[in-house]
């Protein structure tokens, strides 16, 4: 008889359309539950990696967004703190941890919020100069920062394999504008998610070498600030590459893609009941991609100082200087960590790079843009991705040296990332835009404060430039 009943009961609860399951719960006194389908999953109860599942999930955007923050450009900029200033820029990325954490949760909450990208609410509730102005800036810098990406991807490659840097940039690229194109969204999100591992060679080549924990700490905690041009310069460019525009862009896009798959999801300040569940889950994302981004960045300015900075070796222009140079002192197989890590960082850097591109357009001019659409459903979306990819190959193929074009690239998202952290930050305010859950007092100061050290870096880059 028990059998029977719960039978009868999966009948009436798994199978029946929902209003139904909830009369027949009234009416029975179960809790209606949906039963398992044969040969399907059981709940975290019953099967433990779902639980892990359930927490894998709540990592994607902001883990991708913080895990690409270390691509190959910021692993030269990294690499260039470590060897020429040793442990002594290590307080630099303790002190960007919060202010990363805080805009990038803003910029996720305002595209999960209210539904729309970055672009689309400016084009919404701001002057046209504006975003003519900033997304125009933002598809050139990120434009040469492919360029930049492909090129290292390209020299990395040839310390290990030889062959042609030319004919690496064009493979690099070709792969990734197709991955891109015609995988969905869905599942090209997995892919990313599992190239950020590759973060962890950094991680892993700092424990190869000796490292002098009681200097480590002091410098992190208790640091000597150097009022000196090179010194403040280096400084600008950790922050001018942790804390980066087309991150503000990519992340608030992927929340509005995260809710395009899921079920009945929609804009949070329509519906209000999934808010809780859906801010939760950001804020976990952000704060533990920002995490993961962070201590990546850590551990590469460390295991350059004991070794590049620790050897006399102080100029490095590339990620793939740096990974010859560490050659001959931490060995073969850190030399092999470090190189591979540029490919990957590399592969997870030029999508985001052109897909941001590609949302900001497509939101300024109201085309469609998904990454879960097909080619032929969002052609001029595809095309900016298309375009960016393509004219940042013809950089890396061009007598341009795509090291340099990078410095200009660098200027030009530290001229626009403060108008950009400015609007964001009225943005988050405007119950127009955000509803009932416009941002809180603390995001609100982490928000501010972040503009405010952007502002004081570009400042400082400027006078440095100038002088």
């Amino acid at each position: 008889m028990a059998d029977l009943d719960g039978g009868l009961q999966r009948i009436q609860c798994g199978y029946l359309p929902e209003e139904r399951q909830r009369a027949t719960a009234n009416r029975c006194g179960h809790s209606c539950k949906k039963a398992p389908m044969p040969g399907k999953a059981q709940d975290s109860q019953t099967n433990p990696s779902s639980s892990a599942d359930s927490w894998l999930n709540k990592l994607g955007p902001g883990l991708v967004t913080g895990a690409e923050d270390d691509d190959p450009s910021g692993i030269a900029t990294y690499s260039q703190a470590g060897a020429q200033f040793g442990f002594q820029l290590l307080w630099s990325l303790l002190l960007t941890y919060p202010l990363m954490v805080g805009i990038q949760m803003i910029s996720a909450r305002i595209g999960r919020v209210s539904g729309h990208g970055l672009a689309t609410n400016i084009r919404q509730h701001y002057p046209a100069w504006l975003l003519y102005t900033l997304v125009s800036l933002l598809v050139l810098a990120n434009t040469i920062n492919i360029a930049a990406d492909l090129s290292a991807m390209a020299d990395a490659v040839t310390l290990i394999l030889g062959g042609s840097a030319h004919l690496y940039v064009v493979f690099f690229g070709v792969l990734s504008l197709l991955l891109q194109v015609f995988i969905p969204y869905k599942n090209y999100v997995r892919i990313l998610k599992w190239l950020t591992l590759v973060l962890l060679a950094y991680v892993a080549t700092a424990f190869m070498v000796k490292i002098p924990c009681s200097a480590v700490l002091r410098q992190t905690f208790l640091p000597h600030i150097q009022w000196k041009p090179d010194y403040i310069t280096t400084v600008v460019a950790v922050f001018g590459t942790t804390i980066s525009p087309y991150l503000f862009f990519w992340q608030a896009s992927q929340e509005v893609e995260e809710m395009r798959v899921q079920p009945r999801a929609q804009a949070l300040k329509k519906t209000l009941d999934q808010a809780e569940k859906q801010l939760r889950r950001i804020k976990i994302d952000t704060v533990i991609g920002m995490a993961f981004s962070n201590l990546v960045a850590f551990f590469i300015v460390l295991t350059t100082a004991v070794t590049l900075h620790a050897h006399g070796i102080t100029d490095i222009q590339t990620s793939a200087q740096a990974a010859a140079a560490l050659r001959p002192i931490a060995g073969e197989f850190a030399f092999l960590l470090f190189t591979i890590g540029i490919v990957g960082t590399g592969l997870l850097a030029v999508p985001v790079l052109a897909g941001s591109a590609a949302y900001a357009v497509a939101g300024t001019f109201h085309w469609k843009n998904s990454l879960e659409s097909k080619p032929m459903a969002a052609k001029a979306f595809y095309g900016i991705i298309a375009a960016a990819m393509l004219f940042g190959m013809a950089i890396g193929l061009s007598p341009i040296d795509p090291i340099k074009a990078l410095f200009w690239s660098a200027v030009i998202n530290g001229v626009i990332s403060v108008p950009i952290m400015v609007v964001m930050m009225l943005m988050a305010a405007r119950s127009d835009i955000m509803g009932s859950l416009v941002v809180g007092l603390r995001l609100k100061v982490l928000g501010w404060l972040c503009t405010g050290a952007m502002l004081v870096a570009v400042l400082a880059m400027l006078i440095t430039m100038a002088s």
